[in-house]
């Protein structure tokens, strides 16, 4: 898996909009803004190494903190020019997150790697970090960060048991769990297309675009299912199969701990947005 990753490093993003016509943006943006972070949030993203929901996190609270500085300023008619000019630049540039900060964590080198020189590329640098960690054995204290994401990644994970449990752990009393995860589609014509374009027309993608037919058969068998073969991959599908059934994944959230566990289907439940609670 590892080595499947840091192959398509490079061209993870352009093959994101190629595979899924650019949809998986609007997933991102619901993911966001379902999570809905306000300043002072702190937010852990695992297996986040692009660094798409980070700067979506970045965005949306730069956002709101722009909001309360006008709704500030507009409730103080009586200063001066000056001093609404000073309150503004202080704020604008001294506090633009109102201390929110979000952590990048992902397992893969190179995938953290083309993260950061996106964030380089589009100016983002404040209130963001890169680490490198395991989501199975997440490298933070216990009760640290307010939510925590994983999108696109869960399916990856070798024990999905364990690093529910670590989510668990590493949010503090009050903290969210948010994962967006290819899923379920109920419909069965709708089914049928989807596994059509899903395996004969995303690895030639993969070939055309990154020069890697594999590692996107890979990813392709990751989010439907494996070959009848034995072994590893054999051991894999029986763990990934559970991804499949949107209620078999909260089943297991909930067995980690989270109250108010449940999930939002989207475009007819490809994807699907689990949402639970440390209380």
């Amino acid at each position: 898996v590892y080595q499947v990753f840091e192959n398509v490093a490079k061209k993870y993003d352009v093959m994101n909009d190629s595979m899924t016509l650019g949809i998986h943006r609007v997933w991102k943006d619901i993911l966001v803004h379902k999570m809905n972070p306000c300043p002072g949030t702190l937010l852990l993203d695992v297996a986040g190494g692009t660094g798409d929901i980070a700067f979506r996190f970045i965005n949306y609270v730069r956002s709101v903190r722009q909001r309360q500085l006008q709704r500030k300023l507009k409730h103080h008619q009586n200063l001066s020019w000056q001093e609404i000019f000073e309150s503004y630049q202080n704020d604008k540039f001294n506090n633009s997150l109102g201390d929110s900060q979000v952590v990048v964590c992902d397992i893969n080198r190179e995938m953290l790697k083309v993260g950061k020189q996106k964030a380089q590329h589009l100016g983002y640098s404040e209130g963001l970090s890169w680490v490198l960690g395991n989501a199975e054995e997440l490298p933070f204290d216990d009760d640290k960060f307010d939510v925590y994401t994983i999108a696109f990644g869960i399916r990856n994970v070798t024990r999905i048991d364990l690093a529910l449990q670590e989510a668990y752990r590493v949010l503090k009393p009050g903290g969210r769990f948010l994962c967006l995860e290819f899923s379920h589609v109920s419909n069965p014509l709708l089914s049928r297309l989807y596994d059509l374009y899903s395996f004969q027309v995303i690895p030639v993608l993969g070939e055309v675009i990154a020069g890697d037919w594999r590692s996107y058969q890979y990813l392709v068998e990751s989010i439907r299912q494996f070959p009848p073969s034995a072994g590893l991959w054999a051991f894999r599908l029986l763990i990934l199969m559970a991804l499949i059934f949107q209620e078999e994944l909260k089943a297991m959230i909930e067995d980690a701990g989270f109250f108010k566990v449940d999930y939002e289907n989207l475009n007819f439940g490809i994807v699907a947005i689990h949402s639970g609670f440390k209380l």
